[in-house]
């Protein structure tokens, strides 16, 4: 039997999902793309595989958006409420998602490894004192775990 790592849902409680890998890595976004398409001050994303991600109740639908790469990200949402559920961005791939840590049942349990395009973020939010803070983006095989190297390495090479 396969674990749940995590749990959760869209607002309206239409979608419901699982994650049933604990994340490679958790990203707090600051850049202004982000800002714009959260209506908040960051993004804050869970990355795992997209096998790991169980869709339990509902259907997503998809919508493509533009990021500051040019490259563009597709969007999992709920069809009712539009809640952002999950992304796939180009440059990572299909194999790749990057889950809303809100629409988790316990965020808490998936805080920021590392903060980045901080040279956008907006004056008010502070940062902890001991945060790892990037004014864009980062060399993840310097910043990553060897073991979600390993795991990024293993799906890279199935796509």
């Amino acid at each position: 039997m396969t674990q749940v790592v995590s749990a959760g849902s869209c607002s309206c409680g239409e979608c419901h999902f699982e994650v049933l890998a604990s994340p490679l890595f958790v990203h707090c976004c600051h850049c202004s793309y982000c800002q714009r398409e959260t209506g908040s001050a960051f993004a804050l994303n869970a990355m795992v595989e997209t096998t790991a991600i169980k869709l339990t109740k509902g259907t997503t639908e998809s919508c493509e958006i533009p990021t500051a790469s040019g490259k563009g990200q597709e969007i999992k949402r709920c069809p009712k409420c539009l809640t952002a559920l999950w992304s796939h961005y180009v440059a990572a791939g299909q194999g790749m998602g990057f889950v809303r840590v809100g629409t988790l049942q316990n965020p808490s349990a998936h805080p920021p490894d590392v903060h980045i395009y901080t040279s956008t973020k907006v004056e008010w939010v502070l940062l902890p004192e001991n945060s790892r803070c990037f004014e864009g983006y980062y060399d993840p095989r310097q910043e990553w775990p060897e073991e979600a190297q390993a795991r990024f390495k293993a799906l890279r090479t199935k796509t």
